[in-house]
């Protein structure tokens, strides 16, 4: 659906600065037939589920941690995950997973879907415990049991998210590490599952591919930091991605990817390990069977090269089966594929890529552009219906649905 509707802005922004605040903001929209989008200032994917011509609730004073305790965080929905992780560091604490949107809120990171690298550990969703929010007709409410696998990755159609319980655990340092390699080598052994964290961009169409991998490091075994900033080239590294560079077919594509790291970088996780970049409205971010991604990988090249296409490197990471309804884990383990275009040149590169994805049993990630609708969306996803029948509990007249929420969800 266009998201035109949308384009000249909100009506109205309403600011609450506490829970009452939001739940005055929601009964006045109730009172006056509007519908209402919850967003935070900052976050990183500014698409049409943030996007409104009617009433845009924005929570981002709804900030601070209100307490830290044992293996958990209760933190105001309006957090950013930066302020968030570094009151966590100051007790020796972290998120068990770190998004690569540093700026987005609380609700905005577990309600999207948003995920780190960790192949073992689920998405900020699935870190949650408990949410708080107000309903669609403005009640508040805390969310736990079987409801919480609804409002864990709830789009914002369930209601405003106020505060939100996240899992912990124990800081530690990590040593980061980058290696150029084949695809066929990387997809034989176990280096995508065998650390705490990996990702890696791979050319689809010549085999070859950048591996980024994360361990705990005892930060008396560090070395020394290197001389060179972030972003240099060193040692065997720098050599190896020269003999790539030199093999790459396009000079108009970019190889190798942007370098992360100085050799040896290590620090807390949230320091280290994301990846911010600017929301990208050509991007697309696909969710697939893991056992899937070498086959994937496979189509993804032989459908570039018989088109005379090129294909950026593509983004690929890991992550167990989700429990939250809507997440695009849900049920299974995933490889996400991040693909990225660039305008209306590369439109039939997107559209490809997609279709060779969708064809894999992908699922569209929530922060990125598709065009699917609740047809595909409710075959794609076991939870479907268990989600539309907390939807129609938490928000049965439909406050937080505008147009473009309706063509995602349905009715």
């Amino acid at each position: 659906m266009s998201t035109d509707a949308a384009a000249t802005g909100p009506r109205r922004t309403d600011r609450p600065l506490d829970e009452a605040g939001v739940v005055t903001a929601v009964r006045r929209a109730a009172e006056r037939g509007t519908r209402v989008r919850p967003t935070g200032a900052g976050a990183r994917a500014p698409g049409p589920l943030v996007r409104t011509d009617d009433v845009l609730l924005d929570a981002s004073a709804l900030t601070g941690v209100v307490e830290v305790a044992d293996g958990t965080v209760r933190v105001r929905a309006g957090e950013t995950i930066a302020a968030l992780c570094t009151t966590l560091a100051a007790s020796g604490r972290a998120l068990a997973t770190v998004p690569d949107a540093p700026r987005a809120t609380i609700a905005g990171a577990t309600g999207l879907g948003m995920y780190g690298g960790e192949p073992a550990v689920g998405s900020l969703s699935d870190q949650v415990l408990a949410v708080r929010l107000v309903d669609g007709l403005g009640r508040v409410r805390e969310v736990t049991g079987p409801d919480l696998d609804a409002a864990r990755c709830g789009l914002g159609a369930l209601g405003v998210l106020t505060a939100v319980q996240l899992r912990t655990v124990p800081l530690r340092r990590l040593r980061v590490h980058e290696e150029a390699t084949r695809t066929s080598d990387l997809l034989a052994g176990d280096v995508l599952t065998g650390h705490a964290w990996t990702e890696c961009d791979v050319a689809v169409h010549t085999g070859q591919a950048i591996v980024r991998w994360a361990e705990p490091e005892d930060a008396d075994d560090l070395p020394a930091e290197s001389g060179e900033g972030r972003g240099g080239y060193a040692g065997t590294w720098g050599r190896a991605v020269s003999r790539l560079a030199s093999s790459w077919w396009s000079s108009r594509s970019s190889w190798p990817p942007p370098h992360r790291w100085a050799p040896g970088t290590a620090g807390p996780p949230h320091e280290v390990l994301p990846d911010p970049q600017p929301w990208d409205p050509d991007l697309a971010e696909w969710a697939v069977p893991r056992a899937a991604l070498g086959t994937v990988l496979r189509e993804l090249g032989a459908a570039v090269a018989a088109r005379g296409h090129e294909l950026r490197p593509v983004r690929v990471r890991l992550g167990p089966a989700e429990r939250g309804y809507l997440h695009p884990a849900s049920g299974r383990e995933t490889a996400y594929l991040r693909i990225r275009t660039r305008g209306a040149a590369e439109e039939p590169v997107r559209r490809l890529a997609g279709a060779v994805l969708e064809d894999a049993a992908g699922r569209p990630c929530w922060t990125t552009r598709h065009e699917w609708g609740p047809d595909e969306l409710a075959v794609a996803y076991p939870g479907w219906a268990a989600f539309a029948e907390a939807r129609d509990r938490f928000d049965p007249d439909r406050r937080f649905t505008d147009p473009y929420l309706a063509s995602v969800l349905g009715r």
